[in-house]
């Protein structure tokens, strides 16, 4: 029997969500200050582990440490290579109690980092030390985001593997709150002379996208996206697949509900129809090289081909 996929209604656990998000974007900034800029902010995101979220070793003045945010046992741990370690609680509390014990538990390990406190692309932002607003965190959602971001994370890994050019890994970006993996054609792109710094320094390269986010004010709801930058003319008209899938106007993206997804016989195919139909679509009209692309491989196959090579 197949794996059941659990709901993630937005509203429901929207206040847990807010709070989370700005605590990964405490994590987050930590990965951002102490680590080189890499073409579009790939030094930046965090990636799925077995329990939760990480942000892969970093190092501050001579201590290496790695952040990881455990969404089974709600806390986040901040491990050394030397064996020391300092733990920090994700529980019901104002996000400037947060970031105040993260800061705390840094120093007690020597290491010592400055990040600005202000969150980047969300509205309204309020300082990470003024924070008294985003306080509420159930467990129990901040588990259930994480198991739906565990499977979705495994299927785009399967997407990712059909490419022969360059990909992004599939990562979690704490400012925008979502899973994405990026196709690059290998072309440059000039932004727009007035483009912010994040876009400015993010959107220099032709690129096909596809992810996961929980929803916002504006889409309320779970879903997944896909989008080709910069924007093929009529790409809109595309009868992306599957069926569930459609154009958003206000987004500039495709989107796929995530709840027609879960309840799909194979939510799994559902997830890959529909991030191929994305990429067919954009590098169509782009006019990608279309030998960059690999065929599906059975699993069984590779897997045999894979221990009669050992």
């Amino acid at each position: 029997m197949a794996e059941a996929w659990p709901e993630l209604p937005y509203a429901a656990w929207r206040d847990t969500m807010d709070t989370l998000h700005m605590e990964l974007q405490v994590v987050g900034k930590l990965r951002l200050a102490l680590s080189p800029f890499e073409p579009q902010w790939a030094n930046v995101p965090l990636y799925l582990t077995a329990r939760g979220l990480t942000t892969s070793p970093m190092s501050s003045a001579g201590v290496r440490f790695e952040v990881e945010v455990d969404l089974l046992d709600h806390q986040v741990l901040i491990i050394t290579s030397e064996g020391t370690r300092e733990q920090v609680a994700l529980t019901a509390r104002p996000v400037a109690i947060f970031y105040r014990e993260v800061l705390a538990a840094l120093a007690r390990l020597q290491i010592h980092v400055s990040i600005t406190p202000r969150p980047n692309e969300v509205d309204n932002p309020i300082p990470f030390n003024e924070d008294f607003q985003h306080s509420t965190y159930d467990p129990k959602w901040a588990t259930r985001f994480f198991q739906v971001l565990s499977r979705i994370d495994l299927v785009l890994k399967e997407h990712r593997a059909h490419f022969r050019g360059r990909t992004s890994p599939v990562h979690f970006f704490w400012g925008t709150f979502d899973l994405a993996l990026a196709r690059y054609s290998g072309r440059q792109v000039e932004p727009p002379a007035n483009a912010g710094s994040i876009f400015r320094l993010g959107g220099d390269a032709e690129l096909i996208c596809v992810g996961f986010w929980p929803g916002n004010a504006g889409v309320p709801a779970p879903s997944f996206f896909g989008y080709a930058y910069p924007k093929p003319p009529a790409i809109e008209e595309e009868p992306v697949q599957p069926r569930a899938a459609r154009w958003d106007a206000a987004a500039g993206e495709f989107l796929l509900p995530y709840d027609d997804v879960r309840r799909a016989s194979s939510p799994k195919e559902e997830i890959l129809e529909f991030c191929e139909a994305v990429y067919a679509a954009g590098s169509r009209l782009a006019g990608w090289d279309p030998g960059v692309l690999i065929g599906r491989q059975p699993t069984s196959s590779v897997g045999v081909a894979s221990e009669r090579g050992r």
